[in-house]
């Protein structure tokens, strides 16, 4: 049987109750704790720093695979500060150098670099910096160093990314060929349900005495999309490069290509 005193019972619990949320604020406040919501947020770290591992069909760079078709794994790790200064490291197998001369041994390629970026506004930023790539190994005398120095300036527009870089001596073991640069445009769009579509077009000119057998021009279309971290891609790559100038153990190093990764940035 319902009691009738219910409703007195239901508005004395409700009055307990509202003076007991007016009272814990200032508790809480007189004992030093401050409720979450007005808590101030935390101030963003000057530096951030990211790693990145991935795995690779084959290593191709510029259009020209550096594996002969042969898996690859890739990571690297970067360092950034708040005022747009970054520096990083990156590192992947390759057989390009042995492959192509008898008597040289060199299975790596470690690119280091460092540069600046700044926002002209939430749809531009800039960028220029500095890029080392480096081929540790063994070599025949009389060999041209692959080692390469190049400066670079980019500029990114949302989904529309423009790259020059400029060698500032030999360029990938091609001697007398300082001033050789590369010219590249990327574009980087969601199709649909976060697949992403990805067109890029890049130019490689060379200078020296055999700039018109170095010199040509790549291309890439691919897919790729992030499952929890994990980004899957797919890319078919060519370009018009030159039997005379990359034919390596009887194939262009240029011919059309298929590439396949699973790739992770934590």
């Amino acid at each position: 049987m319902t009691s009738r005193f219910a409703p007195f019972r239901f508005v004395s619990i409700a009055l307990a109750a509202t003076a007991l949320l007016h009272v814990l604020p200032a508790a809480a406040a007189e004992s030093g704790e401050v409720p979450a919501a007005a808590a101030a947020a935390a101030p963003a770290p000057a530096f951030t720093t990211t790693a990145n591992i991935g795995l690779y069909s084959q290593y191709v760079f510029r259009g020209l695979t550096q594996t002969n078709e042969k898996p690859a794994i890739q990571g690297g790790f970067d360092l950034s500060h708040e005022s747009g200064l970054y520096a990083g490291i990156w590192a992947s197998n390759i057989s390009w150098i042995s492959d192509a001369t008898p008597g040289a041994s060199a299975s790596l390629e470690a690119d280091i670099y460092g540069g600046f970026k700044y926002n002209f506004n939430d749809a531009l930023t800039g960028d220029v910096g500095f890029l080392h790539y480096a081929y540790p190994g063994s070599f025949p005398n009389g060999f041209t160093k692959a080692d390469t120095n190049e400066l670079y300036l980019g500029l990114d527009a949302k989904w529309i990314t423009l790259r020059y870089s400029y060698a500032v001596g030999n360029t990938f073991g091609s001697a007398d060929t300082r001033g050789s640069s590369y010219v590249d445009l990327a574009l980087t769009h969601e199709l649909v349900a976060g697949i992403n579509g990805v067109a890029h077009v890049g130019h490689q000119r060379y200078t020296g005495p055999n700039s018109s057998n170095l010199s040509y021009t790549d291309w890439k279309l691919g897919l790729n999309r992030d499952f929890s971290g994990y980004v899957l891609a797919a890319y078919y790559t060519g370009t018009n490069a030159k039997d005379a100038g990359y034919t390596v153990k009887g194939k262009n190093l240029g011919r059309d290509q298929l590439v396949l990764s699973v790739s992770r940035t934590f």
